[in-house]
């Protein structure tokens, strides 16, 4: 580990201003090594990434002693990832580097990020201050059992909600998801005063648009809504009533892929028109990319149902996204807020960029979430550097990294790692990305986060079937809801928006697809976390640091965490221990009386210190 007294990037007496920064801006940098080293010079070393361009900047001797080295750099005009490290040089010549790992050799210099990015460009600030749920369509409620004569495909539906989803394959081996539910669009609209009873200001629907499986993610038709989840008035109602309630809707775009039987590529001869698998005279054609037609083509992950479309074809970048009256167009046209691009990362730059653009025309205020599972802002995919968040792409990203760090520390990781993992990405992400990610314990493509936090590794059965007619025991549910209610803290109170996996709320469990995609327990939640998830979805949505305010650590070491949230008007302090023995905090509040929001427990200050004794496996909300 680098000497943090000799040059600490997140200190901004070290370098200024924090973090990433706006094209243009100038970055002061200030060094301060031991006076025994001898350095009598100090050079700041930038490689830019995208252009190539290596830099050697003086940071010249200030001060009395010469101890320190201090300069400006001014970052380029235009979006750039820029690596940086130091050069110490001695009296006699000799010389030595600093970087992220500490002293070395100039060919073994780990170095810093800074990320340069558009600032001209806006983000809503609607998004990231609000609590998201995601709803997997099919499962979260049915006013009828559907009847899926006449609709694509071999559809079943089961009779009774409560039975487990289908995860075993067909005779012929393959996993189709042909199995239903029938949860609908209206059902969703029948549970709007639940959501808001949750506070919840943005609805996060997975696909909705016509497939033949009921996860939706191989899209058949675009423009059309899966009729067994309605129609598209159900859409726009939907949308209508939950803006009523103060809730914008967000639509999943498979934009990467189709499905097989869709009416563009057309496999099985499900729509009247040619499909691209039916003839190189298809209108379609030119969507795909065959290496040998028909039976030979690039798809998704090498899945031959969900056949890769070619996001350079001008007719399917048209279609999708540029035209009057496009997929992208056409939906927020009926009511949507936001579209969710799934597996962004195979999505080109370009593309996404259009995206951006024709959102921003169509409506303002609208937001782009991007599916990326690591740190969006040095991503590589396909040997590439990507540019979500440089400007004109993404508003925000799926934080996966905030679900890893988080299951580690609460399953007996250290809070330090925690605390670094996350001041590294909110070093690396433009301020507007960073809180307007996405944060989640659980999503669609997750195990359900109350099993991870319940069961142990050993006892995980190793087949699917056990894994599927698996539940918690007695002692595993209880440490697993302990568990997620320190999660749930630690979710609602980090900066960016929480979202809450339809069910979590409830005590849902499960391990991998399709086992975490069961029905809502209508009439049978977990009756503890569903208070709890309302008292804090209460929070967010009253307490304005909760959804705006910066974040500062005040302690992170084994199983405690300390950090708060503040705006000039308020200050919020959460409080954890993962641990299995008490532990002891003073922290630091301006005033006399702080109330823990969670138990309704008040607490004496004195000299603006406070004095806090954490159960094991605890948290407390100060407000």
């Amino acid at each position: 580990m680098y000497d943090r007294y000799v040059f600490n990037p997140r200190d901004e007496r070290c370098k200024a201003p924090f973090g990433a920064v706006p094209c243009g801006t100038e970055v002061s940098f200030t060094l301060r090594p031991l006076a025994r080293e001898g350095f009598c010079a100090c050079t700041l070393l930038v490689e830019q990434d995208f252009s190539g361009k290596n830099e050697e900047i003086p940071l010249p001797p200030v001060g009395d002693g010469g101890d320190l080295f201090s300069g400006v750099y001014t970052v380029p005009e235009t979006p750039e990832l820029l690596w940086y490290g130091f050069r110490f040089t001695r009296m006699d010549g000799s010389f030595v580097c600093f970087g992220k790992g500490g002293y070395c050799a100039e060919g073994q210099l780990p170095r810093w990020q800074i990320t340069v990015y558009d600032g001209t460009f806006t983000t809503p600030a609607w998004f990231g201050g609000g609590v998201t749920y995601q709803i997997f369509p099919d499962r979260f409620c049915r006013l009828s059992v559907p009847d899926p004569t006449g609709m694509i495909g071999e559809r079943t539906v089961h009779q009774r909600w409560e039975e487990p989803p289908e995860h075993r394959p067909n005779e012929q081996g393959k996993i189709t998801c042909s199995d239903f539910f029938g949860g609908s669009l209206a059902g969703i609209r029948s549970k709007l005063d639940y959501l808001q009873s949750l506070s919840v200001t943005t609805l996060y629907l997975c696909p909705v648009f016509e497939s033949d499986s009921n996860h939706r993610y191989n899209t058949a038709d675009y423009l059309r809504i899966d009729p067994m989840l309605g129609t598209e008035e159900d859409l726009r109602l939907l949308c209508q009533e939950a803006h009523d309630r103060g809730i914008r809707v967000m639509l999943d775009g498979v934009f990467n892929h189709t499905g097989s039987t869709s009416r563009y590529f057309n496999a099985t001869g499900e729509y009247p028109q040619l499909g691209a698998a039916q003839s190189p005279l298809s209108p379609y054609y030119s969507w795909y990319q065959f290496r040998h037609w028909p039976d030979d083509y690039e798809s998704w992950w090498g899945i031959q149902t969900m056949p890769a479309a070619n996001e350079n074809d001008p007719a399917y970048r048209a279609f999708i996204v540029t035209g009057e009256d496009s997929v992208v167009r056409h939906w927020l046209r009926c009511g949507a807020d936001a579209w969710r691009l799934d597996v962004a990362d195979e999505l080109p730059d370009d593309f996404i960029a259009d995206i951006r653009r024709v959102m921003t025309e169509e409506k303002p205020d609208s937001f782009l979430l991007g599916e990326v599972w690591e740190d969006g802002s040095n991503k590589i995919a396909y040997s590439r550097r990507r540019r979500y968040l440089l400007g004109g792409e993404t508003n925000g990203l799926m934080n996966y990294p905030f679900r890893t760090a988080a299951l580690r520390y609460l399953t007996g990781g250290d809070a330090a790692a925690f605390r670094d993992a996350m001041e590294e990405l909110r070093e690396n992400y433009p301020p507007a990305a960073f809180y307007s990610a996405l944060n989640f314990l659980s999503t669609h493509d997750t195990p359900r986060i109350l099993t991870l936090l319940g069961t142990a590794s050993s006892a995980v059965p190793a087949d699917k079937d056990g894994r599927a007619a698996y539940r918690l025991h007695p002692a595993e549910r209880i440490m697993g809801a302990a568990r997620l209610r320190l999660g749930a803290v630690l979710l609602y109170t980090f900066p960016g928006s929480p979202c809450l996996y339809y069910g979590d709320e409830a005590g849902m469990e499960g391990f991998e697809d399709p086992l975490n995609r069961g029905t809502y327990p209508w009439g049978q939640e977990d009756k503890a976390l569903l208070r709890l998830f309302t008292r804090l979805g209460e929070l967010r949505r009253t307490r304005e640091a909760l959804r705006r305010g910066d974040i500062t650590y005040l302690y992170a070491e084994g199983g405690t965490l300390a950090f708060s949230r503040s705006t000039e008007k308020e200050t919020v302090l959460a409080a954890f221990n993962t641990g299995d023995a008490p532990s002891e905090l003073l922290l630091p509040w301006n005033g006399t009386i702080a109330t823990d929001a969670l138990r309704q427990q008040q607490f004496f200050v004195k000299d603006n210190l406070l004095h806090v004794s954490l159960p094991p496996l605890s948290a407390l909300l100060l407000v």
